[in-house]
C-alpha cells in the first residue's frame, strides 16, 4: 500500500500518524477496544427535500410536491413554511412500490469535506481518503472557509473537528442547517477530548456520528461510508 510512504513524507507527529501507520503491514485495522470508536446513535435526520427527491428519482419537483400533496409520498412541512421534507424511509417505501431504479441513491463520488484545526491532519485525512477510498476530498482548517466550500462543493459528509477553539462545532451546525441545499449533508465529529456525556449531547446539536481519535484507516473510511450510505 502507498501509505506508509504517505505518512513518512508528512514527518507528523499527531496521534493520527500512528494509527494510520498500522495499515501499512500486515496488522488488522482494528483498535484495541477500550480505544472508543464510532457511536451509532446518530441518525434521526435522515430527511431531503422536495429538490433531492426530484433529482434521486428523475423528476420535476413539482411533480414530487403532487406525490407529497395527494398522500402518495410520506413527509411533513416545517412548521411556519411552505417547505416540505421527506424522510428517506418514506422515499426508499415509495420508490420501491412504484418500481423506480434506485440508481440515483448509489451514484456519483462521495464528496467529503475536511475541517480540522490541524492543517497537516487534514491534508493527511484528504490523502488517505482519497487513496484509500477514492473520495473525493477537501480539507480546511478554517471554519469560515468551510462554510464557503460548503456551498461551493456541497458535501455529502464532513468530517469536523468538534475540539477546535471557541463552539465551533455549533457554527459547523449553522452552517449546514441554514441551507436548503446542504439538508442531505453529514456531519461527523472527530473529537480527543470530549467526554462521553459531552459528546452524547452531539446527536442533539445535529451531529450524525462521533470518532475518536486516533483512529485507523479502517475506521474513518467505515465512519464516512456509514455517514454517506445514511441518504446515499
Amino acid at each position: 500500500m502507498r501509505l506508509m510512504p504517505l505518512i513518512r513524507r508528512t514527518g507528523l507527529t499527531h496521534p493520527l500518524e500512528t494509527s494510520m501507520a498500522l495499515s501499512g503491514d500486515n496488522r488488522p485495522l482494528e483498535a484495541p477496544e477500550d480505544k472508543a470508536m464510532t457511536d451509532n446513535c446518530f441518525n434521526d435526520k435522515d430527511v431531503l427535500t422536495t429538490g433531492e427527491v426530484a433529482k434521486i428519482c428523475n423528476v420535476a419537483s413539482r411533480t414530487v410536491s403532487k406525490w407529497f400533496d395527494s398522500g402518495q409520498l410520506d413527509g411533513y412541512r416545517i412548521p411556519g413554511s411552505k417547505d416540505r421534507r421527506i424522510p428517506v424511509a418514506s422515499l426508499l417505501t415509495f420508490m420501491k412500490a412504484h418500481n423506480i431504479p434506485m440508481d440515483g441513491l448509489m451514484s456519483g463520488t462521495p464528496r467529503i469535506l475536511v475541517v480540522d484545526g490541524d492543517p497537516a491532519v487534514g491534508e493527511t485525512l484528504k490523502r488517505v481518503l482519497t487513496d484509500e477510498a477514492e473520495f473525493d476530498v477537501h480539507a480546511t482548517n478554517s471554519l469560515f472557509q468551510a462554510g464557503v466550500e460548503c456551498e461551493r462543493f456541497r458535501p455529502h459528509v464532513v468530517l469536523f473537528d468538534v475540539d477546535m477553539a471557541g463552539d465551533a462545532a455549533s457554527d459547523m451546525v449553522d452552517v449546514v442547517q441554514s441551507n436548503d441545499e446542504l439538508q442531505a449533508t453529514r456531519l461527523v465529529a472527530m473529537t480527543s477530548r470530549l467526554t462521553e456525556g459531552q459528546t452524547a449531547q452531539l446527536a442533539s446539536r445535529g451531529f450524525e456520528s462521533v470518532i475518536r481519535k486516533p483512529f485507523t484507516v479502517r475506521q474513518i473510511i467505515d465512519t464516512v461510508q456509514k455517514a454517506h450510505a445514511v441518504i446515499y
